[in-house]
């Protein structure tokens, strides 16, 4: 060693050494910046707006109860099959037991596709009540689309590929 070692500790000070408040410099700029206004609060929802949410919210959950009883059937009928056939035990594949194969290898895919089509049902839900509402519920992106669908229908836009 060269020299004693520093102490953060002044000659003056008493007691234990001195904190040092490290900050990353983005935090620094956003603590100079101070506090922002208060946000603004969203507008209320028209009558219709809040009718048409809760029909929307009432058959996704309609959809939800659907997909939780078919959860409920896969998961306790895998389990049921297997404590009703023990002959699952003592069958094996690749030294690896039928049920367990049926538990860990066949149970999740089902479970994938179960999962699959409840997120299409209740995008479906949520598409359906847009459509149903009329062009009113449509986005500024959606109406300005909507006249150019029409027009030069064999035409291919450079932009998306042609794709659909």
């Amino acid at each position: 060693m060269k020299g004693p070692i520093k102490s953060p500790v002044r000659s003056g000070q008493a007691g234990g050494a001195r904190r040092v408040k490290v900050t990353s410099p983005q935090t620094r700029i956003a603590l100079a910046r101070g506090h922002r206004r208060h946000p603004q609060l969203l507008p209320l929802p028209a009558p219709a707006d809040a009718e048409a949410a809760r029909a929307v919210f009432a058959a996704q959950r309609r959809t939800a109860l659907r997909t939780v009883a078919l959860l409920g059937v896969v998961l306790f009928g895998s389990s049921g099959t297997i404590a009703a056939l023990p002959v699952l035990d003592r069958l094996s594949v690749a030294g690896v037991p039928v049920s367990w194969l049926v538990l860990a290898v066949a149970t999740y895919p089902v479970l994938l596709v179960l999962a699959l089509c409840h997120v299409r049902r209740a995008e479906r839900v949520e598409d359906s009540a847009g459509t149903a509402a009329g062009p009113e519920a449509g986005t500024a992106a959606d109406t300005a689309a909507a006249p150019e669908a029409g027009a030069g229908a064999g035409a291919e836009d450079p932009g998306t590929g042609g794709g659909p």
